[in-house]
């Protein structure tokens, strides 16, 4: 039978090679260093998920959000931990210059670094109904929507044509290009017009999961519908600061 003395010389030697791994973390980053937080997060909605009924319900809304916008900002967050030379890095920067992003992770922010951006501007794009104002907002935007489609009917119609057009999973967008000019184009999967250097004013998601809860397979209503919750005010600030 083991003596007092050997027992407690065994509890120290245990609590040594237990306490040892503590006490390097600690010599090396500080005892009480806290974790780092993510790199990018999941903006919060600017309004409550039923916000902007009966026209993009709120289950849609919420699923949209919570579960599919959160899941590209986890992924984009894997891909820059696993590339320092990422760090820093805001996600339009990284968009902007894809060529500069190593290979191993390019295609990972190309899609989830996308699906992060695309989404965080479409949330702020929208509006409740009942407090969108019913006439662009005078002033540079106004000007440009008037020249390239003589009026909002005529923006709405051309993005509404891109949209429909989309075949599968992508985006349609008025983008603000080169010499103050408004531009319709359109995406697949979730590359952003920021890629080929045009500047993103208001995206048009139609991916499935943006409507199917809703409008099933009827995506020309759920465009329809679209338009009840555009926030001008936003695009046009937008067009502004591009400028």
């Amino acid at each position: 039978m083991p003596t007092r003395r050997e027992v407690l010389e065994g509890s120290a030697v245990l609590a040594g090679a237990l306490l040892a791994p503590r006490l390097a973390r600690a010599q090396a980053g500080g005892a009480s260093a806290p974790a780092e937080a993510p790199v990018f997060e999941l903006p919060p909605l600017p309004y409550a998920a039923d916000a902007l009924e009966p026209h993009l319900d709120a289950e849609t809304m919420r699923l949209h959000h919570d579960k599919h916008h959160a899941v590209y900002v986890a992924k984009l967050n894997e891909a820059v931990a696993a590339t320092p030379a990422l760090a820093g890095k805001s996600v339009e920067a990284l968009l902007q210059n894809l060529e500069a992003v190593p290979e191993s992770v390019r295609a990972a922010v190309r899609n989830h670094g996308g699906g992060h951006a695309n989404h965080s501007l479409f949330w702020s794009s929208l509006v409740a109904a009942a407090t969108r104002p019913a006439l662009l907002p005078p002033g540079p935007f106004a000007a440009a929507v008037q020249v390239e489609f003589g009026a909002l009917a005529g923006l709405e119609a051309a993005l509404t044509r891109a949209a429909s057009g989309v075949f599968g999973s992508g985006w349609a967008w008025l983008s603000a290009a080169s010499g103050r000019r408004l531009q319709i184009e359109t995406t697949a999967n979730q590359d952003s017009p920021l890629s080929v250097g045009r500047t993103p004013l208001l995206g048009v998601d139609v991916w499935e999961h943006a409507y199917y809860l809703r409008y099933q397979n009827r995506r020309a209503d759920y465009l329809a519908a679209f338009w009840n919750v555009v926030d001008w005010r936003v695009v046009a600030k937008r067009f502004a600061d591009a400028a």
